[in-house]
């Protein structure tokens, strides 16, 4: 994270487009909001927008605007984000789901700095800096022709890669007493702290869910907790509550053996919802919670052989 972060820093200070990927959940629009904040345009507009919760026809209009009478319900002139963000920075988050016509609009609009806006006949220019966002693996869409090559390469200027949290466990403390105050100063309620056996039970856990999984575990325990000083554990989740079923029986071992364990335990859950699946690797990574990239280099690390 701290590579990641100094990174970030680098490219904040130049106009570049960034390419941010990891799983859902993070934390990759709080890092393209760190970027906006390190960068000349910090004072100017951060606009976001999730290109895959939307039709084609919507999200042209919303990226690029639309002149009046454009199309059914077009009442007037609207400017879209592209303008609304212009001089700051705009977030296209899961560009991994947009449609192959709408990728070439955008190619052009990151190459010739002009947008056209739905229903114009004249381009308009633009001043933007775009961040992309997307949980999916990028290459593999461009290897199989779901996204193109060239925007790819436009985008991919500079990219990040997010780890999930299960591979960044040196966080979770931190993070934890993050979420806690914050939750803490929402409520008004008084500083509360995790008990040891709550912390051992957020370092056994895989986090599928991410940072955004612990922040939501976070807020239900504290508001649990009902102002008392330690989160215990049974103010938690109930899947943080329960053992995984492959965990081994206990040995005494330090807690410097966990890490161990736990991959193996990552392992195994793997490998046996794959089996649920019948192999089928784009299932199972939606079983799992993770994303079809993670789930390939994992299997990769795992020596299972690509499905004929």
């Amino acid at each position: 994270m701290r590579r990641i972060l100094t990174l970030a820093e680098r490219a904040a200070l130049s106009d570049a487009t960034v390419l941010i990927t990891g799983e859902s959940g993070t934390g990759k629009e709080r890092l393209a909001r760190f970027i906006h904040g390190g960068s000349r345009r910090r004072d100017q507009p951060f606009v976001a927008i999730n290109c895959g919760a939307l039709p084609e026809a919507l999200l042209e209009s919303e990226l690029f605007g639309h002149k009046k009478g454009a199309f059914t319900g077009a009442y007037g002139d609207a400017p879209g984000l592209f303008l609304a963000a212009s001089g700051g920075t705009l977030l296209l988050d899961e560009l991994g789901e947009t449609p192959p016509a709408m990728q070439v609009k955008l190619l052009r609009a990151l190459q010739e700095r002009v947008i056209r806006p739905v229903g114009a006949t004249k381009d308009v220019p633009v001043d933007v800096r775009v961040v992309a966002a997307t949980n999916q693996d990028v290459e593999r869409l461009v290897d199989s022709g779901g996204f193109r090559r060239d925007l790819f390469y436009r985008l991919r200027v500079i990219a990040l890669e997010l780890p999930p949290l299960r591979e960044r466990r040196d966080d979770i403390l931190g993070l934890a007493r993050l979420f806690i105050a914050k939750t803490c100063r929402q409520n008004a309620c008084g500083p509360c702290a995790l008990s040891r056996e709550a912390l051992d039970a957020f370092y056994a856990y895989a986090w599928p869910g991410n940072v955004r999984e612990l922040e939501n575990a976070i807020e239900r325990a504290v508001v649990l907790a009902e102002g008392q000083p330690k989160i215990e554990l049974g103010d938690l989740p109930p899947e943080l509550r329960t053992p995984p079923a492959s965990r081994p029986a206990s040995t005494g071992s330090t807690t410097g053996d966990v890490p161990a364990t736990l991959a193996e335990m990552e392992r195994r859950h793997i490998l046996a919802t794959l089996e649920r699946c019948a192999g089928n690797r784009a299932a199972t990574a939606r079983a799992l919670g993770i994303g079809e990239n993670t789930l390939w280099r994992k299997l990769k690390a795992y020596r299972v052989p690509a499905a004929r």
